[in-house]
């Protein structure tokens, strides 16, 4: 059992009954934190560490409690709405505890590790039933190594599989604390140019190259992780080049060995553009459109003909395509439809 004195973490949101965190059924957790700044982010609320406060305006019935309540005054009614003063804003979340309505959220609550491990195990008979289990993703777990670990510990105490969800932007020592007490390791390669991978994320690309290959020989070496897939995301105008998922496949051909279980290939959504709004970010991919079905089946095809021992499928949402000799009347080409290879 965990040391009572173990610290608490931040944890951003409980998603059950995923089937997109790895095999089965599974209870994905998000941490709060992350060490890289993807331009693309579907999740730009888990960047930063610390808590933060968001006004959903459709929830909104303009009472004013928030404002009143605010110990550091960074919130302010005006003719829009809500505005939040984000320099003065500490996330205390006392605004969000008094509304009643729910229109002020807190994104980051404080969570022991007992306490956690307690509520995500209530899904138990859904991972038993489909061989699914508990995903940390993020964010980046990693960030918070202590709390991750002993969460670990404890799902694997309680019987209840794990996976753990990284971008390998951490070192070492810390990946090697956590890989035997994980059952599967969803490990992303974004992009295979460092520079390039610099100018999309924040930073170069070596530490995660490196950490991959330590991965892959961990798996080899050790009883745990039983089972390693590589993620790529596929985003319009970045990451979604032929020679970029070609110079993927080759290192995955070459340095990670036979190591590697699956290769998934996530199509880009545009889902997350109200988040940005709410957190009063801008995004540089809000007029992006969905990628074709067709598009993906070909990158697909490019991946696995680098990597023929490793199954390759692609996950994702994809927009209508329209044939010019038969058009569907009525249907939005743009609208998306829920798609997979995998």
């Amino acid at each position: 059992m965990t040391h009572p004195n173990t610290p608490k973490g931040t944890i951003l949101e409980i998603i059950r009954m995923s089937t997109e965190d790895g095999p089965g059924i599974r209870t994905s957790i998000f941490f709060k934190g992350c060490p890289l700044a993807c331009s693309w982010c579907h999740n730009p609320e888990s960047i930063s560490a610390k808590p933060q406060i968001q006004w959903i305006q459709s929830r909104c019935i303009g009472c004013g409690i928030c404002v009143d309540t605010c110990p550091e005054k960074a919130l302010e009614q005006t003719s829009e709405g809500i505005t939040i003063n984000r320099a003065v804003c500490r996330g205390c979340g006392l605004c969000a505890e008094e509304c009643p309505t729910t229109a002020m959220e807190l994104l980051g609550k404080k969570w022991s590790v007992p306490d956690l491990a307690s509520e995500v195990v209530k899904d138990r008979v859904f991972f038993e039933q489909s061989g699914g289990g508990v995903t940390l993703s993020g964010g980046e777990p990693t960030m918070q190594k202590d709390f991750c670990l002993n969460l670990l510990k404890e799902l694997r105490g309680r019987g209840i599989a794990t996976a753990l969800d990284t971008c390998g932007q951490v070192s070492e020592s810390v990946l090697a604390q956590l890989l035997p007490y994980v059952d599967v390791l969803l490990y992303d390669l974004k992009e295979i140019d460092s520079k390039k991978h610099k100018t999309f994320t924040g930073t170069g690309n070596e530490k995660i190259l490196a950490n991959a290959a330590f991965a892959a020989h961990f798996k080899k070496t050790h009883p745990y992780p039983k089972t390693l897939w590589i993620r790529t995301p596929v985003i319009p105008g970045t990451t979604d080049r032929a020679d970029n998922i070609r110079g993927i496949g080759n290192f995955i051909h070459e340095n990670l060995d036979r190591a590697v279980d699956r290769w998934e290939l996530c199509a880009f959504n545009n889902l997350c553009r109200d988040k940005y709004t709410r957190l009063a970010m801008d995004w540089p991919f809000a007029g992006r459109e969905l990628p074709e079905q067709s598009f993906m089946e070909e990158l697909t095809r490019i991946a696995q003909n680098c990597v023929p021992q490793v199954p390759v499928c692609w996950s994702g949402s994809t927009k209508l395509q329209q044939s010019t000799n038969q058009k569907q009347p009525g249907k939005n080409k743009d609208a998306g439809i829920p798609l997979s290879g995998c």
